[in-house]
């Protein structure tokens, strides 16, 4: 299981509101850009098949378009119910103004 950098999207690209979609080798992965601070987590809801990177940003925090279950951008933790499993969650560095995930 090699973990590797991949380049996501960049800065630019994410803007500074809201979420946005990155897949990479089946996996989906929400990106979210919170001030100077770019968070990735497993795009799917832990409850129900629901895009996170359609959700609302609340700080940390992103809140599931579907059922309004909350998860923590930093650790992927199921905050709220319905849902009480984690989404996965994904190291993140910027380089030269891109926007680089660790896979794997």
């Amino acid at each position: 299981d090699r973990m590797t950098w991949v380049k996501a999207t960049t800065l630019d690209d994410l803007g500074t509101s809201g979420g946005m979609r990155f897949e990479h080798g089946g996996a989906l992965i929400a990106l979210f850009r919170v001030e100077d601070d770019v968070y990735a987590i497993g795009d799917r809801c832990s409850h129900a098949e629901a895009a996170l990177s359609e959700g609302d940003l609340f700080d940390t925090e992103v809140e599931c378009p579907l059922h309004g279950a909350s998860f923590d951008l930093r650790t992927g933790k199921a905050l709220t119910l319905p849902a009480t499993q984690p989404v996965p969650s994904y190291p993140v560095r910027i380089e030269n103004g891109d926007v680089l995930v660790e896979v794997s």
